[in-house]
């Protein structure tokens, strides 16, 4: 029987650790699936963060680096400065990216570092006890903000796809979403194309990936899905904000 459907090369067989219903596997399977695909395995460093994903190391089957919190795009950027032959990523959260690691990001795009970035937006801090983020939306409960979100202590959830392109440098900015499977294929396609900019060496690639946390959401991850689409993603559109290459038409 011919076989179909199988692990990517570049995951490991190490069972992933996540909360049911977490979006990290899915996109720990969709970077696996560019890297295999792009025939870039024996290149791959991986930056992992502090977060949900801090244990990243052990599903990709290739190398991978371990960064301070908010700090991988300045690690990344040493790795690629030092070995340029190499495809070299962050995996980031949203407290770990738009938190703590804002400056770390910003320059890093600015520069027009030949990197890629995925950025993964649930709105949540997931890992630490479900405090509120930078793109936790108004009105949205967390540990840190029991009765809401209020813009006039707070602020506005950041959308750091739209301010990172505002940037010249960048090649790639894109946000998609992995809640049903016609935009999973979309979130495919997106990160193949970070990752084959980089292969080519055209700069800077960022993917925001809007997902899910269904254990600090406090909700079943069918339900999780159906709350994303209905708040967060008017909130943070998916969409192309810059691609200098044209690679969305290739």
């Amino acid at each position: 029987m011919k076989q179909v459907f199988k692990r990517p090369e570049s995951l490991s067989k190490t069972p992933f650790h996540y909360c049911p219903g977490c979006d990290h596997g899915v996109v720990h399977r969709l970077v696996g699936e560019a890297i295999d695909e792009l025939e870039l395995k024996n290149r791959a460093i991986g930056v992992a963060p502090v977060g949900c994903s801090v244990f990243a190391y052990d599903y990709f089957d290739f190398d991978f680096n371990q960064a301070p919190h908010g700090r991988a795009p300045a690690v990344a950027t040493g790795i690629k400065r030092t070995r340029p032959d190499a495809i070299v990523f962050t995996y980031q959260g949203d407290g770990d990216l738009a938190a703590i690691g804002t400056a770390e990001i910003i320059h890093a795009a600015n520069r027009g570092e030949n990197i890629t970035v995925i950025f993964i937006n649930n709105a949540i801090y997931g890992m630490t006890g479900g405090q509120m983020a930078p793109t936790t939306l108004i009105g949205m409960k967390t540990a840190t903000s029991p009765y809401g979100r209020d813009a006039s202590t707070a602020g506005n959830p950041i959308r750091m796809s739209e301010i990172i392109a505002t940037l010249e440098s960048p090649a790639y900015v894109t946000r998609v979403a992995v809640n049903n499977p016609a935009n999973l294929m979309k979130a495919k396609k997106a990160i193949y194309n970070a990752f084959k900019l980089q292969k080519e060496g055209k700069g800077f690639s960022f993917v925001e990936v809007v997902s899910i946390c269904p254990t600090n959401w406090g909700k079943k991850p069918a339900d999780s899905h159906k709350w994303l689409a209905e708040n967060m993603l008017p909130v943070f559109p998916p969409g192309t904000f810059k691609d200098v290459h044209g690679v969305e038409k290739a």
